[in-house]
């Protein structure tokens, strides 16, 4: 996932896409509102209950192999890493057509018996890192809106579900020539999880990356306002006081939207190096936000156990690396 400073987007920002972007029908309706909807985008899916930690997570499985080798100091990181809430990732390479449904509907089922809340984040657009990054590929346009309907229907089953819509997707849009594809078809998944009633965050990049200004005129382009708001700092290591200043301005940009920021990495804030930056340490553990204000939750999107990529000793983007873990953890003191 590439995320260029925002010093670097200063000449790429003068085109800010214009259009008014349409959606698609394929695969469900759209515009025919599911049973929950109103409610579900107008309610913070955090407060009152807690978020949902999958115990069959990557980190999971790297503590039971752990344990099995007699690792007692990494099961022992591992598995309290496993334990705090972390995004559930849907990719298409992993979770295919005919698969991914099924897989949401057991996650929301066992968070609906713990009366938690999973926070899905969908990751399969057309040419998802176009900018060049670690996390190249994602679903051809028209088999996309189907894609995501499976999702939509499969987490409209549970009680309370989140889904985080395409990290990175739209900030890129102002570096990549699909720009007008792009707010399609993202504009065609918020419709589609509005419609099944699943509370929806639209990924709103970072504060070191594109202007508030820019980004509040593609989050307006793709429906942000009818549903519940957007995600920032996904999988990157700005800080909480950046982030809060950065989603404030969204916020007050888009008709005063809700957010939630990743803080999974960013206990000592960014450097110049977006991708397995060493030195770095977790932030705020997931937490809901009881200030009356736009900020919903603080969350853990991105696992921490994950690469970034192949730079830095990591593997491919999206493997877990324990190692990196290990390091995190010592960071912060764990």
């Amino acid at each position: 996932m590439h995320r260029r400073p925002l010093q670097l987007l200063a000449a790429a920002l003068v085109g800010v896409l214009a259009l008014g972007a349409c959606s698609g029908s394929d695969g469900g309706d759209p515009d025919s509102p599911g049973s929950g909807s109103a409610q579900a985008q107008t309610a913070n899916p955090y407060a009152g209950r807690d978020a949902y930690a999958d115990p069959d997570s990557r980190t999971a499985e790297a503590a039971a192999k752990a344990r099995a080798d007699g690792d007692t100091d990494a099961e022992r990181v591992l598995q309290r890493l496993a334990s705090i809430p972390q995004g559930i990732w849907l990719t298409p390479e992993q979770y295919p057509a005919g698969a991914v449904g099924p897989f949401v509907q057991g996650v929301v089922d066992a968070a609906d018996a713990s009366g938690e809340v999973p926070t899905f984040v969908v990751y399969g657009i057309p040419d998802r890192d176009c900018t060049g990054g670690f996390s190249g590929g994602g679903l051809p346009a028209d088999q996309y809106g189907p894609w995501v309907q499976e999702i939509a229907d499969a987490a409209a089953h549970g009680e309370h579900a989140a889904v985080v819509v395409e990290p990175d997707a739209l900030a890129a849009s102002l570096e990549c020539d699909s720009s007008a594809e792009r707010v399609r078809l993202i504009k065609d998944a918020v419709d589609r999880f509005r419609a099944s009633g699943v509370t929806t965050y639209v990924d709103g990049g970072h504060s070191n990356w594109v202007e508030p200004a820019e980004l509040a005129d593609l989050l307006e382009q793709v429906g942000v306002e009818d549903v519940r708001g957007f995600a920032t700092n996904v999988a990157n290591y700005q800080t909480n006081e950046d982030e809060i200043a950065y989603a404030e301005k969204l916020s007050d940009l888009v008709g005063g939207a809700h957010y939630i920021v990743d803080t999974g990495r960013n206990g000592f804030g960014s450097t110049d190096d977006w991708c397995n930056p060493s030195g770095r340490a977790f932030g705020t553990e997931p937490t809901v936000s009881n200030d009356g204000e736009h900020l919903d939750a603080y969350a853990w999107i991105k696992p921490p156990a994950e690469s970034d990529g192949q730079c830095g000793g990591g593997p491919a983007a999206g493997e877990l690396w324990p190692e990196r873990a290990l390091e995190l953890a010592a960071a912060s003191g764990w």
